[in-house]
């Protein structure tokens, strides 16, 4: 499960961003100073920082910059400013993206999911299956799986996050977008499709890519 930290010495907006997050899968841990975030992240491996950058004793350029001495986390920088010296300031400290506040919850959430692509495997490998994003491709040993652009994205968010629970809705919204007219059956049709494309290679796919009834799917290690 993807680990978030958020730093910001108000509870209020602590609790606002969790909110935000929290749909979408990712874990949580809030903190209200720079040196608790510190001390942290020494002790606690995270996929991405939100960090604030007006706080009390240690402000969000201080304490990314320490950060950056002895951890490369990607950081996103909340700033109330929107002046251009601070976006620099920011990002000469190490920060790797910024929003301004007030913002609005689908522009935090893409920024949050942009750096976490960034930082992603461009691969990966489970019993010999391998998910290429770099090449667009699926394969089991020597076999070359061929899946349509909009399969070859669903089992990529499935072994990313390996027993996490993909409703319908999620899956309709990641894969084919938060417009689309889509409904659930379509996406239980391409996880057939998958599954049967899968099992012609030869790799035990039933024993992974499991149906949570009701709900939706998962991608069992």
């Amino acid at each position: 499960m993807t680990h978030i930290l958020i730093v910001d010495d108000e509870q209020r907006m602590l609790d606002l961003i969790e909110l935000y997050l929290l749909p979408y899968g990712y874990q949580t841990t809030k903190v209200r100073s720079g040196a608790k975030a510190l001390e942290v992240v020494k002790t606690t491996p995270f996929d991405l920082v939100i960090l604030d950058i007006m706080m009390k004793e240690m402000d969000g350029f201080e304490t990314c910059q320490r950060l950056r001495t002895f951890s490369d986390v990607p950081v996103l920088m909340l700033t109330a400013k929107d002046q251009k010296k601070d976006v620099i300031k920011g990002l000469k400290t190490g920060a790797d993206d910024y929003v301004t506040k007030p913002f609005d919850e689908d522009i935090l959430l893409a920024r949050v999911e942009t750096l976490l692509r960034r930082n992603a495997p461009s691969a990966m490998e489970v019993n010999g299956l391998r998910w290429d994003e770099s090449t667009y491709e699926l394969s089991y040993q020597d076999y070359a799986i061929a899946l349509t652009p909009k399969e070859f994205r669903l089992i990529g968010l499935l072994l990313k996050r390996p027993n996490h629970v993909y409703d319908r809705h999620d899956l309709l919204d990641l894969v084919w977008g938060f417009e689309s007219d889509t409904w659930g059956r379509t996406v239980d049709s391409h996880v057939r499709n998958i599954r049967e494309k899968i099992r012609r290679s030869g790799f035990p796919v039933d024993d992974h890519l499991k149906t949570v009834w009701g709900v939706g799917y998962k991608w069992m290690k």
